[in-house]
């Protein structure tokens, strides 16, 4: 009976093929670490887009080789991608230049604004900062700019998710699940921009660049010949629409209701929830396309958030990393203890998350700021102060969602690498003066793809049924009625006015240091 599902999962850190069956079970699984990009220049960050496509292969290959479920048991596979990693290819699918990964930092500056009717509206709305900020950061823009010969030679420009797609069906197709970059989108309405769209100005291309759109659930296309002889997976085998890798992980930790509220713990850490209506949480910064045909995944993120944990552990973690492996077991748990070695509030050391500018939140000139050391301050207390800095932005992400959707979010779920960290789980607990639920497996947004293509191939009637069948929760997390009031406190009376009071000085710092830049405004 065809009634288990392979999710592709290709996320920053590697590549993970994943079967589950159709209760949302993880059977067997494959997992390939890759290096996230490298860095021919200070601040970019590129790949060879086939280097993605050999790990996925790879990926499918071993867990072939290792699985017990027999071939004929597959019924389709989903794939999700890290969102935002863009490549360039020919009419025949072949790279033209390397890929430029999410994590690029390399900008425009000396593009034309907007101009007619659109130009005049953002001007007069004050949005023409914000528009010119976007421009500068699309990938487009720059190569069109910087290497006009590979823009002229551009048959399609294509996601991470539309390059792997053409790879194993042989589609310049996508999901409309997985558009989320700096492209001609309309957001509200789920498709390509109208040609009268202000986006096709301030990223100019021909609409015939874009790739063919599927909504989640839908068939993308079938494994080729040539996909089958490189992956090990059957040829024929149907290739079901799913999402980007948060709007998977929503749906696979069960928040399918938008009063239930997604944390990603990840490299990016973010809140989601999902929505039938069209919302903006921050204006003009749309709602990302969800897991779920037809609706939205309102999200805030925090640009390097749990980055900060990682660089943590690797500039000052080195004891505890060495102490693991001494004692064979994961350094994670040790990290545990040094978390809870300092109290709550971290005796009032206070972490401002901010390590990378915004868009529209909290601002572009924002930076990070760390206040209230003294001489009592040890490694514990700034390492419990990143996780809680981290909570905090995460809690006023959750008010801000709230205030702009109307909808009081009454259930928190908490994805991600950081999710693994019971004390993590425990802090946010309290910080957030909820419960903290934990999903029954780690690999959620593999289970979300997996959810999407189990209706695609007709194991659940919709969406909702399958998050029903699939997904549940694992440990749940209670608050702790003195650490939530010492947290309220230091986050009413302290964090939330940290911003606000240290704004003039990074609007100093920029105007002093030129970092970071000021988008042209006419």
């Amino acid at each position: 009976m065809r009634d288990h599902i392979l999710a592709i999962d290709v996320g920053t850190q590697s590549v993970r093929a994943l079967l589950f069956d159709a209760a949302g079970a993880l059977v067997e699984k494959s997992k390939i670490p890759i290096q996230p990009y490298v860095s021919p220049r200070p601040g970019w960050a590129e790949q060879d887009p086939h280097y993605f496509w050999h790990k996925l292969c790879e990926a499918c290959r071993v867990l072939r080789h290792s699985s017990s479920v027999p071939e004929d048991a597959i019924a389709g596979l989903a794939l999700t991608t890290q969102r935002a990693t863009v490549i360039n290819v020919d009419a025949r699918g072949e790279p033209l230049r390397p890929a430029i990964v999410w994590l690029d930092q390399r900008r425009v500056e000396t593009l034309e604004p907007v101009r007619g009717a659109w130009g005049r509206l953002f001007q007069i709305s004050g949005m023409a900062p914000t528009v010119a900020y976007l421009q500068a950061e699309a990938e487009a823009n720059w190569i069109r700019t910087h290497e006009p010969s590979v823009w002229q030679r551009t048959h399609k420009y294509l996601l991470l998710s539309g390059f792997l797609t053409y790879r194993l069906t042989g589609e310049f197709v996508d999901s409309i699940g997985c558009q989320v970059g700096y492209l001609p989108f309309d957001y509200k309405a789920l498709t390509w921009s109208k040609p009268w769209d202000w986006k096709w100005q301030a990223v100019p291309m021909s609409p015939d660049l874009l790739p063919r759109l599927v909504p989640p659930t839908g068939v993308l296309g079938a494994i080729t010949r040539e996909a089958a002889e490189a992956t090990g997976l059957p040829e024929g085998l149907p290739v079901i629409a799913a999402a980007a890798d948060k709007a998977c992980e929503v749906i696979g930790s069960g928040a399918v209701r938008p009063e239930i509220g997604c944390l990603s713990y990840g490299t990016t850490a973010t809140i989601n929830t999902t929505h039938r209506k069209y919302v903006e949480v921050i204006p003009l910064i749309p709602p990302y396309p969800a897991a779920v045909p037809g609706q939205y995944s309102l999200e805030i993120g925090i640009s390097r958030g749990f980055w900060m944990v990682s660089w943590f552990k690797e500039e000052f973690g080195h004891l505890e990393r060495w102490l693991a492996d001494e004692l064979g077991v994961e350094p994670e748990s040790l990290f545990d203890d040094l978390v809870n070695a300092a109290p709550t509030g971290s005796m009032g050391l206070i972490l401002q998350p901010y390590w990378s500018p915004g868009i529209r939140y909290p601002g572009p000139e924002a930076k990070g700021a760390i206040i209230g050391f003294g001489g009592v301050h040890t490694r514990a207390h700034f390492y419990r102060a990143i996780l809680e800095g981290l909570a905090y932005a995460l809690r006023d992400g959750k008010e801000r969602t709230e205030r702009r959707s109307r909808t009081r979010i009454t259930e928190l779920r908490v994805a991600g690498g950081g999710s693994q960290s019971d004390a993590a789980m425990q802090l946010t607990a309290n910080v957030f003066g909820m419960q903290a639920a934990r999903p029954h497996t780690y690999e959620t947004s593999g289970l979300g793809a997996a959810i999407d293509a189990a209706v695609g191939l007709s194991l659940h009637r919709d969406v909702a049924t399958a998050v029903a069948a699939m997904t549940r929760i694992g440990r749940v997390f209670d608050p702790d009625p003195e650490a939530r009031r010492i947290y309220d406190d230091l986050y009413h009376r302290v964090y939330r006015r940290m911003y606000e009071r240290l704004q003039p000085l990074y609007e100093e710092i920029r105007e002093i240091t030129g970092y970071p830049s000021t988008p042209h405004e006419s």
